[in-house]
């Protein structure tokens, strides 16, 4: 399929004697290609070329790293691009770090757009015309819209894969038993040798990607689907242990339930998770609430990755295995923005516990604002296996403060902190308050 698309931006480029690339409508780079017409009188006239390509900022991370970032893409959206049924001119903006004038050719698909191909133009294209009320454009402008026309048929073509496969994932996760076999029979067909391999699940939670407008649109938006990806499906994440954070989602409080991103990835090794946590970081950077946005702890996306499953067979217990790791990653700072499975200690056993509706008694007093500090050297004690210096050293205060404050703890809890019994149930209150 990328060669396809290569083939088709390499007669675009050629059609219109300018470098083009294609981006995907989420600005993903997908191909791209330096025009070479022959007309160069030296190796000096091309080596110019590809410095002022250089000079363009935006040109060269969108190669370099696959993709532009979200600044970028609301500079050029700001255009119209999304609703333009018909080539665009876009300026040169250095202050934006776009240098260089582009075309911008909307690639779209019964009314739907998929993607765009730029051009770039450092003048030689100034006197193209692109058609409008005035007279139609220039023959090899309409013949490199026809070709964009072929590539939003084949971009409109994979999207409907990936929501069928999507639509077999989701069945086979969280679908009725019954209907799990005929999921698991069209994944292993679709997917050939790589239903057999290693594969690991990723849940990225709460996910609110940027193409969709509110929550109603989740399940329709273009799902990201990053190198590695088998398939991805929207998925309701039911509500987890701990206190709730306010009112419970679903139809009486008027709010949405909770959506979570699953994705299915392609492993090297079953002792390899590496591209299970790219492809979550990818992902991540595709949320509304990931990582490099601002908000809250709870506004922010976070990533989980199950242990490895060698076939499909066992991917329905691997999802909640991803979900734990997630919400692990989202209770404690040390652990995210994306956190495995194994690495998540005693949050596998805490994540799988009911929604409760508020902390457990014992900690209610504790987890006051006004005791903040309290509740954090409990917790710091009872990870440091009850070892004041480790304690102390890892909070950087004195014994005899550590001590106090203690005390304090016990005064408020009513527990006894030489007890196992009563250690163990603060520690584990502690880390499910978290949740």
């Amino acid at each position: 399929m990328l060669d396809d698309y290569q083939q088709l931006v390499d007669e675009i480029s050629a059609a219109l004697g300018a470098p083009a690339t294609l981006e995907n409508r989420d600005f993903e780079l997908i191909a791209f290609g330096a025009h070479d017409s022959g007309a160069y009188s030296n190796k000096a006239d091309k080596a110019d070329e590809a410095d002022e390509l250089a000079l363009d900022p935006v040109r060269t991370r969108s190669i370099l790293r696959r993709r532009s970032t979200a600044a970028v893409r609301a500079w050029f959206e700001g255009f119209g691009i999304a609703r333009a049924q018909a080539p665009l001119r876009i300026p040169p903006d250095p202050g934006a770090g776009v240098f260089m004038g582009r075309i911008c050719l909307p690639v779209r698909h019964r009314g739907v757009v998929h993607g765009y191909v730029w051009l770039l133009d450092d003048g030689h294209l100034s006197d193209l015309e692109l058609g409008g009320p005035s007279g139609p454009p220039e023959p090899r402008l309409a013949r490199a819209m026809e070709t964009a026309a072929r590539v939003g048929a084949l971009l409109a073509a994979e999207a409907q894969a990936d929501e069928e496969l999507g639509g077999q994932l989701r069945d086979l996760l969280t679908g009725p038993p019954g209907g799990r076999d005929t999921a698991r029979t069209a994944l292993r067909a679709a997917l050939r040798g790589a239903a057999d391999g290693p594969l690991a699940l990723v849940a990225v939670t709460p996910w609110a990607p940027r193409n969709a407008s509110n929550a109603e649109d989740y399940p329709s938006a273009r799902l990201p689907s990053p190198p590695g990806v088998a398939a991805v499906c929207v998925l309701p994440v039911p509500p987890g242990p701990g206190p709730a954070a306010g009112p419970a989602a679903g139809p009486a409080s008027g709010r949405s339930p909770a959506a979570g991103l699953a994705a299915l990835v392609r492993l090297r090794a079953s002792t390899a998770l590496d591209p299970a946590r790219t492809a979550a970081e990818h992902l991540l950077r595709s949320a509304e609430g990931g990582p490099e946005r601002s908000g809250t702890v709870r506004d922010r996306g976070f990533g989980g990755v199950s242990a490895p499953r060698r076939g499909l067979d066992d991917l329905p217990a691997a999802w909640p295995e991803a979900l734990a790791a997630a919400r692990a990653a989202r209770a404690d700072a040390r652990l995210g923005p994306v956190a495995e499975w194994s690495a998540i200690g005693p949050y596998r056993l805490l994540a799988a516990l009911p929604a409760q509706a508020g902390p457990d008694p014992v900690v209610q007093a504790l987890l006051k604002p006004s005791h903040a500090e309290l509740a954090r050297t409990a917790e710091a004690f009872l990870d440091c296996a009850g070892q004041a210096s480790r304690t102390a050293q890892s909070l950087g205060i004195h014994r005899q403060t550590l001590y106090y404050r203690l005390s304090r703890v016990e005064q408020l809890t009513g527990l006894d902190l030489d007890a196992g019994e009563d250690r163990l149930l603060l520690h584990m209150a502690l880390k499910s308050a978290r949740l």
